[in-house]
């Protein structure tokens, strides 16, 4: 009998797991895919390019999403746009997205925006090299691996990176590999400065 009665607990426990499983996936995962489904692009939100999306790999391989948020909040949750990252997100800014890389963490500022606070492919190419030299004290990691040291005229083609007085070596040159100029190409994509339509809003 009470073996009998074990029998009947599990069993209660494990419908009971199912159910609050089936419950959660629905709420979580099955609603909003159907309320989101049918949203279009904004006008001025273009899909990525090839290199773009070389890029947003190297991106997500070396960590970026880790200290690095792509979601700036509504005014009164955070004071995001006094920071100047931009408007609120929306939806519709992730539709190209895949997958979205909104970040947890805010160890540097939200990138959602980035290409506009700093256009310059000079700018991310020495920053990625060595961000010091850009923001004293900054905690974030220097990538030399994404560059190539080399003595002697640059080549056709080259990329040379510009880096502030102190940090070149007489006669020596840093040259951009293509990944390097693949994830800056992704950086200065992020832009989310058009217009869009808020839920409620009448187009």
């Amino acid at each position: 009998m009470m073996a009998r009665d074990g029998e009947v607990s599990v069993f209660k426990l494990a419908a009971g797991a199912i159910a609050i499983m089936a419950f959660a996936t629905g709420a979580l995962v099955f609603m909003p895919y159907v309320a989101l489904s049918d949203i279009a692009p904004p006008e001025g939100l273009k899909p990525y390019t090839d290199q773009q999306l070389r890029g947003r790999q190297s991106y997500i391989a070396h960590g970026c999403i880790y200290c690095h948020s792509q979601q700036p909040r509504d005014p009164s949750v955070a004071p995001d746009m006094a920071r100047g990252w931009g408007r609120p997100s929306v939806p519709a800014d992730y539709v190209y997205d895949k997958p979205h890389l909104l970040g947890t963490m805010r160890t540097g500022p939200d990138l959602f925006n980035i290409a506009v606070r700093q256009p310059s492919r000079d700018w991310h190419l020495g920053h990625l090299y060595q961000p010091r030299a850009y923001s004293p004290g900054s905690i974030m990691p220097a990538y030399p691996f994404l560059f190539e040291r080399r003595r002697g005229a640059a080549q056709p083609g080259e990329v040379v990176v510009s880096l502030p007085p102190g940090y070149v070596v007489t006669g020596e040159r840093i040259v951009a590999t293509q990944e390097a100029l693949d994830l800056t190409a992704y950086l200065l994509s992020l832009d989310r400065t058009y217009p869009v339509v808020k839920t409620g809003d009448v187009p």
